[in-house]
């Protein structure tokens, strides 16, 4: 049960003029006041990423119960095992995502909400950044704005972070295993290139890593037009860039944002353990759904079903 006295007022901090704050006055477990949820949800449609400080009594038990009161809780990935219940342990012993993307497009049922622990880290490097990817389109010309409202691209979990990674002399037994465990199912869904937020009704840029093309275009015209777009998208000013400290946690917004962990710690380890939160299928601005080509994500989340029926 909550007790009176747990229960405080939400602090909430901007730290970028574009993107990300520091939320103080939550203490992260189960049985929250629902007024500290409703601000903190609040505050991360607004800032697109909140940071929490302090949180180093966090079980992945905690971590769970509090994006339980965020959300549908998915299963860890799509094509990873995980914990086998709700955590994807990000792990650097098994590849590092230097890389910009938004988590999991590969699937028609995009997760809403990230939630990132840090378990272990390293001594030096190991930053993550995070671009407002609906900023992004509001500050795009207008002319690549008008032409990318009504194109589509094809994502793939062929471009995972979590599988797929620059090599460096050969990769060990266990990056092997765990590239082979995420490859034993091929997912390609054709998302819109501008996405309306559910909550906000904000249009934002659908990008990242996990595009293999955008539909319609010939093959350079893809890729100079999907350069174009991500050159804007992480443009600095869009940014934040985040030094992680023990019993750091982020929440970032899924739909408005992509992020990149930078690998500039050499060989030192550094382990996150990572819990999505479901969200529904991209709309496109005429109000038209992702469309699936090959894959079932049903086993990811039940959100979908749930907003279809």
């Amino acid at each position: 049960m909550l007790k009176i006295e747990d229960r405080t007022t939400l602090q909430v901090t901007k730290v970028g003029g574009h993107i990300g704050a520091v939320a103080e006055g939550l203490k992260i477990g189960a049985d929250l006041d629902p007024s500290q949820v409703r601000d903190f949800r609040n505050a991360l449609l607004q800032h697109k990423v909140v940071f929490l400080h302090g949180q180093g009594h966090a079980t992945d038990a905690d971590q769970y119960h509090f994006a339980a009161q965020l959300g549908e809780v998915t299963s860890p990935h799509r094509t990873v095992k995980g914990d086998g219940k709700a955590v994807l342990p990000i792990d650097s012993e098994q590849g590092k995502a230097n890389s910009w993307h938004t988590d999991v497009t590969f699937v028609d049922r995009i997760p809403a909400i990230s939630v990132l622990r840090a378990v272990t880290l390293p001594p030096y490097g190991g930053t993550t950044v995070w671009a407002n990817t609906v900023r992004a389109y509001e500050t795009l010309h207008p002319a690549p704005k008008s032409l990318v409202s009504g194109l589509r691209a094809i994502h793939s979990n062929q471009y995972d972070y979590a599988g797929e990674h620059p090599q460096r002399g050969g990769i060990d037994v266990r990056e092997e295993r765990y590239r082979q465990e995420f490859a034993h199912l091929l997912f390609l869904i054709e998302h819109p290139l501008v996405r309306i937020h559910p909550e906000t009704n904000e249009p934002s840029l659908l990008l990242g890593h996990f595009v293999r093309s955008i539909t319609g275009l010939s093959s350079q015209d893809s890729q100079d037009l999907f350069a174009l777009l991500q050159r804007h998208i992480t443009r600095l000013e869009n940014t934040v860039r985040w030094s992680w400290q023990p019993g750091d946690i982020a929440v970032w917004d899924n739909r408005a944002t992509q992020h990149y962990a930078i690998a500039d710690y050499d060989d030192h380890p550094r382990l996150m353990n990572r819990i999505t939160v479901a969200g529904d299928v991209p709309v496109d601005i005429a109000g038209e759904t992702s469309r699936v080509i090959q894959g079932d994500a049903s086993g990811y989340s039940t959100l979908a079903e749930t907003d279809a029926a």
